[in-house]
C-alpha cells in the first residue's frame, strides 16, 4: 500500500507543476499567489515525508 504522506507530497508537487505549465506570472524564483500557495503546500508535505523517514532511521 502506498504510503499516504508520500502520495500527499507527489500531488502537491503535480498541482504546483500543472499551475506552473499553465501561469504566465510565476518564474523559478517568484511566484503568483496561487503558485506559491501551491508551493508552499509542496514543501510542508515534502518537509513532513522527510522529517519521518530521518525520524524513522533513527529510531532503534
Amino acid at each position: 500500500m502506498p504510503d499516504a504522506l508520500y502520495q500527499r507530497y507527489l500531488k502537491a508537487l503535480d498541482a504546483y507543476r500543472d499551475h506552473r505549465a499553465a501561469c504566465t506570472t510565476c518564474t523559478n524564483s517568484r511566484r503568483c499567489r496561487d503558485g506559491k500557495r501551491l508551493w508552499d503546500a509542496f514543501t510542508r508535505s515534502q518537509d513532513a515525508y522527510l522529517e519521518r523517514q530521518r525520524s524513522r532511521r533513527n529510531t532503534p
